[in-house]
């Protein structure tokens, strides 16, 4: 377009001095950490521990994958429901056990991927079907991102609309807008200045609570759960990891295609760090890993894709969940509706992401096979995704974001083509 002007840009092996990339840093823990800390709160575990282990995991992640690939490891949501089962049942340390088992699931299927090669991804996950899934994982968490811009967190409680925390939401959101327009380095911290302008305001309109901030104390450590190994637990837990590995399969391509690289080849070391990382999480108490949707955003929203920034990230998450309660305390007192209105455009950039995958040479728009496998796709995994629906599955469920990629898989195998091309092949 003449006369658009070019965005500031610090690719995958970049390298920024120490103070800008710890700020970056902090912006990718902040983005994460409402995730983080959720899935500890719904099944009874420790949310300093989750926090410290997504730090330990991300760093587990990079030194696995050499470095190479720019991505944040949060506890996964996949796994809430039988966390909370065997929690209830066998304690916490039992549903470590399981955690445990499961991050072998992972390790296992890297290893299986390392011996067959990369070549089936072109054959079961080409662009018409990954291209709409990508688009579900940021659409389907749309109504998380509404809920908390206008409920402030309350709505599954019953809270009604809350008008203060909606106008904090979108004074987040426009920061985050009008920052992001902004020339130079500015346009790097657009989601952390959003945050903080937010939460200010949200201190204004009597939205922040500090006791819990004033009472913690500096230094602390978080008492660790250790596994105990019970077959039922493991049964239960460890198959989910199949889901999860869907996921991560989703989030790396959304990754390659943000960054603008092929990570296909790179997809055994990727599943094996996050395996080594729910492993990991599972000894020592933390929740499950897995690579988050919400800092894949924020990369696409600032673009800096270095991994240098995740390094100070992780550093970030340990010392927070690891040693100091109180930093603990002050980033847990982000209101839901500042976050809210982070996540109406972080979100909503994923599922730009996708749609950008879209490309007549990629998808025939006006082949009926490529557009019923779009259709198809988007409507079950966002429908199921907004709604909250998983398809029970015994002691299992099936989300709707795995649910939709299966079937797209399916409909891929299974329609005929009108037209044969050969698979481009994956780079290094």
């Amino acid at each position: 377009m003449v006369g658009a002007r070019k965005r500031f840009t610090i690719g995958v092996d970049d390298r920024v001095a120490p103070p800008q990339a710890a700020l970056l840093g902090v912006q990718h823990f902040l983005s994460m950490f409402g995730g983080t800390v959720l899935v500890p709160y719904l099944t009874g575990m420790s949310a300093s521990l989750a926090i410290m282990c997504s730090g330990v995991g991300t760093i587990l992640y990079l030194l696995v994958t050499r470095g190479k690939i720019p991505s944040y490891l949060g506890s996964s949501f996949a796994y809430i429901t039988p966390i909370a089962i065997v929690a209830a049942s066998g304690g916490i340390g039992a549903a470590c056990g399981g955690i445990v088992a499961a991050g072998i699931v992972y390790m296992g299927v890297a290893g299986l991927v390392k011996l067959v090669g990369t070549g089936w991804i072109d054959r079961f996950l080409p662009t018409v079907v990954v291209a709409p899934v990508v688009i579900v994982i940021g659409l389907g968490l749309a109504s998380d991102a509404v809920e908390m811009s206008f409920f402030n967190g309350g709505y599954d409680s019953g809270g009604g609309f809350v008008a203060s925390g909606a106008v904090v939401a979108f004074i987040s959101l426009a920061v985050i807008v009008a920052t992001s327009c902004l020339p130079g380095m500015w346009a790097a911290f657009p989601v952390l200045i959003g945050i903080v302008v937010g939460y200010v305001a949200a201190v204004c309109f009597g939205l922040v609570d500090f006791a819990p901030v004033i009472e913690a104390p500096w230094v602390g450590l978080p008492s660790l759960v250790f596994p105990t190994f019970e077959l039922s637990a493991m049964v239960l837990i460890a198959p989910v990891a199949l889901v999860a590995i869907v996921e991560h399969i989703g989030h790396l391509l959304v990754v390659g295609q943000v960054v603008g690289k092929n990570y296909n080849g790179m997809l055994s070391r990727s599943l094996l760090g996050d395996g080594l990382a729910t492993t990991v999480a599972g000894l020592v108490g933390g929740a499950p890993a897995t690579t988050y949707a919400q800092n894949i955003g924020v990369m696409s929203v600032t673009r800096v894709y270095s991994t240098q920034v995740f390094w100070y990230a992780g550093a970030f998450a340990l010392i927070v969940g690891g040693f100091c309660p109180k930093l603990e305390a002050l980033v847990n007192s982000v209101p839901s509706c500042v976050m809210g209105g982070v996540s109406l455009v972080l979100f909503g950039l994923i599922a730009t992401n996708g749609m950008s995958m879209l490309t007549p040479d990629k998808v025939d728009f006006s082949d009926s096979r490529d557009l019923m496998i779009v259709a198809s796709v988007l409507v079950l995994g966002i429908g199921m995704e907004c709604a909250g629906i998983v398809i029970p599955l015994g002691d299992y469920s099936i989300p709707g974001m795995a649910a939709c990629a299966i079937l797209g898989v399916v409909l891929n195998l299974a329609l005929p083509r009108s037209q044969e091309s050969s698979p481009q092949e994956p780079t290094e």
